[in-house]
């Protein structure tokens, strides 16, 4: 170790209790820290915090040395060892860590509030966690933390102990609203899961990566105090340990900072995961920081011996709803949800599913005209062509200005394994945590009931579009349409003979598309925001 990182071997307890010009004293939950020129001296407190009985000097050495053991992986120089504590006598009664001081004005949170870009410190420490996590252990142990049934208890301790404040300091309907949200995203992401704690993605990670415990220096940033008093805290998937700092930095009133550095964390990390992921740990971040903070009201209040009203119990109860909030719009942002767009060929359905799916990162767009050309290259003939075989019944004759090459979609061979296609690529992306749009006419209701129940089966929402316009709407679209480009070959004839037999389709709701494109998509996504 480098001469100006030397370790003191020894101070003075009297350190803690003679404050002077360059000494100050600070205390938090579980230690005293004793900030001594260039140095900070850390005593643990003799209480039970986790795990950890720390009532014993012997105990206290060990969380010492377990501290700088783990944290010197993301800050090596400024965990410099620890020393002893010694009394009056001379005689070793405690031990403290001992750390180089940071400049209080180099705290992410610090500069977050009063800088007005951090973009390079953000990066910095964007590519640092990513780093950090690529080294992160894991193990069996480790990653059950990470499987659907673990993480849903996780979600059902923190709902239970927001209990006694529902109603009080956040209001009930919110707090039910995000159990439901989030208990329904797990119901339908066990694949999911399974592969994150598959492909490793369940570490032994920081467990606290708050803007506060984080220094941005000239030469990369220093990120402190990872847990040591209970391994549980820091076990789980890398975007929850990456969505602490995402949900601070929110809390902290800059979600454009939150946003990019988790583009920039996926950057660095080269991670596939579905945004929906991403949104759902956050949300877990801030509903768990909700009812610590509620906790924290309730001590205040407690120790005030008054109900909340101006100062840090007002305060306290307004941070918990801020970020109860923070919550639940990630888990409205992370809701996997199965979207049909159907509609007779002209009526622009192609159209708006390209706009929906546009939109947002997370959609996945599925196409039948993709799947049926596929399907036919593939060499999949069709018995039910026309003129061929016998009559289907209940449909009538083809009309001769279709073409040859029309086939009755609810009849045909193709257009079923179509369908099957379809439904199986969204089952593997609703289970992903993708959203899935399914460009369709979707006019035969047995396909639909099918998707209605692929929706249940994957705890997706289930949203329903038919997209609609007058025949001489469509019938010019249809006319202006480079069939030679389209692999529906649709035309005039196709729409209305389609028109005079497509199911009825009562659950769906009406997108009219004779108004201008921009006017159907606002439309069309006010129903599944």
């Amino acid at each position: 170790m480098p001469a100006d990182q030397k370790t003191a071997a020894s101070v003075p307890a009297d350190l803690w209790s003679r404050p002077t010009g360059e000494t100050r004293v600070v205390e938090t939950g579980s230690a005293v820290l004793c900030l001594h020129g260039d140095r900070v001296y850390k005593r643990k407190k003799p209480v039970e915090p986790g795990l950890l009985d720390l009532r014993s000097r012997a105990a206290r050495l060990a969380a010492c040395r377990a501290e700088v053991e783990l944290n010197r992986r993301l800050a090596s120089d400024v965990y410099l060892g620890v020393a002893d504590v010694l009394g009056d006598g001379g005689e070793v009664c405690d031990h403290a860590v001992v750390l180089r001081r940071m400049p209080a004005g180099r705290r992410l949170s610090a500069l977050v509030r009063h800088a007005d870009r951090v973009d390079d410190q953000l990066r910095a420490v964007a590519r640092a966690v990513a780093a950090f996590h690529e080294r992160c252990g894991t193990s069996e142990v480790i990653g059950r933390s990470g499987d659907a049934e673990a993480v849903a208890g996780q979600w059902k301790e923190a709902l239970g102990g927001l209990e006694p404040f529902q109603g009080k300091v956040i209001d009930a309907d919110v707090v039910d609203e995000i159990g439901r949200l989030a208990l329904r995203y797990l119901a339908g992401r066990g694949p999911l899961l399974a592969e994150r704690r598959r492909t490793g993605r369940i570490r032994d990670g920081h467990g606290d990566l708050r803007a506060e415990n984080i220094h941005c220096l000239d030469d990369g940033p220093r990120i402190l105090n990872r847990v040591e008093s209970d391994p549980r805290l820091r076990a789980g998937d890398v975007l929850g340990d990456v969505a602490v700092l995402v949900m601070d930095l929110e809390r902290l009133g800059s979600p454009e900072d939150a946003e990019r550095l988790m583009r920039w964390y996926r950057d660095f990390s080269s991670q596939a995961h579905p945004p929906s992921l991403e949104h759902f740990y956050i949300a877990y971040r801030a509903f768990t920081e909700a009812r610590v903070t509620c906790l924290r009201y309730r001590r205040i209040l407690a120790e005030a011996g008054a109900e909340a009203g101006p100062g840090p119990g007002a305060e306290a109860g307004e941070r918990a709803r801020r970020l109860a909030d923070i919550a639940y719009r990630h888990l409205r942002r992370a809701r996997v949800r199965l979207v049909l767009v159907g509609g007779l060929p002209g009526t622009g359905k192609s159209t708006l599913a390209r706009r929906l799916a546009d939109a947002d990162d997370g959609r996945l767009l599925l196409r039948s005209d993709t799947v049926r050309a596929e399907l036919a290259a593939d060499g999949h003939a069709d018995p039910d062509t026309p003129g061929s075989g016998p009559a289907i019944p209940d449909r009538p004759a083809v009309p001769a200005d279709l073409g040859a090459s029309f086939i009755w979609p609810l009849s045909s061979e193709i257009t079923a394994r179509t369908y099957t296609v379809l439904l199986s690529r969204a089952r593997r992306a609703l289970e992903r945590g993708e959203t899935v749009i399914i460009d369709a006419s979707w006019s035969d209701g047995r396909h639909r009931a099918a998707a209605a129940r692929l929706a249940r089966e994957t705890a997706a929402e289930f949203l329903e579009l038919r997209c609609v316009t007058s025949p001489e709407v469509a019938a010019t679209r249809l006319t202006r349409r480079d069939s030679a480009s389209d692999p529906a070959g649709a035309t005039s004839a196709v729409h209305r003979a389609m028109s005079s037999w497509a199911e009825p389709w009562p659950t769906a709701r009406v997108i009219q598309t004779t108004v201008p494109v921009a006017e159907v998509f606002h439309a069309a996504e006010r129903c599944i925001a």
